[in-house]
């Protein structure tokens, strides 16, 4: 397996992780109006509808950082990075996953398999009329630290790549820069033909 698909094999785990669990956001969208309904039209509020919330919510965007990171859409300095070159971009980055990344990420993991082992042993239930698990919630607290890593050592390989080739690997969706580039522009009428085309080929050499 060479580097090219060893670095999208991760970045497809991480995708399909994240999508999996965006449908979440349907849960909660009918539990919360199902529970407006009960409450305002049938005056029958839900103890525990509270405490589910919290927990899908929170499931959601633990489960979403792995697929974040493989888009490369967590919040950086553009105004600074964007400038540099793709060897200084990798060099920065491969710093800056050693001394932040690595070490918070496997605290995260260990921390939360041991919360997940102490609530299961236990069986820890939520404070509230009609209580309902707890653990199964901490346990997805390792389990997304685990892709997270996963997925982070995937982005440090990728900068040793960079900073031998001098430049970034193709992800997975290659050309979505500069697809969201061509459609904002594609209603500009004060921007000309050659100015388009420029900006076009411009996003298409941005990192990712």
């Amino acid at each position: 397996m060479n580097v090219q698909r060893l670095l999208h094999t991760a970045d497809q785990i991480s995708t399909w992780v994240g999508k999996a669990f965006a449908w979440l956001i349907v849960v909660l969208m009918l539990l919360v109006c199902a529970e407006v309904f009960k409450r305002y039209a049938l005056n029958a509020p839900t103890a525990w509808i509270f405490d589910a919330n919290n927990m899908l919510y929170g499931t959601l965007f633990m489960m979403g950082g792995a697929y974040t990171l493989a888009h490369d859409g967590h919040v950086r300095g553009d105004f600074f990075y964007g400038s540099l070159k793709p060897r200084t971009q990798a060099s920065l980055d491969l710093v800056l996953y050693f001394i932040f990344f690595l070490p918070g990420i496997a605290a995260l993991t260990w921390a939360g398999w041991t919360y997940f082992q102490d609530s299961l042993a236990i069986h820890e239930q939520t404070f509230n009329a009609d209580p309902i698990p707890l653990y199964p919630f901490k346990f997805v607290i390792p389990v997304a630290g685990a892709i997270v890593l996963m997925q982070g050592l995937a982005e440090m390989l990728r900068c040793v790549v960079c900073m031998r080739t001098g430049v970034w690997t193709p992800r997975l969706k290659d050309a979505e820069e500069s697809d969201v580039v061509a459609q904002q522009l594609a209603g500009s009428e004060f921007v000309d033909e050659e100015a388009k085309r420029l900006a076009i080929e411009k996003s298409i050499g941005m990192k990712g």
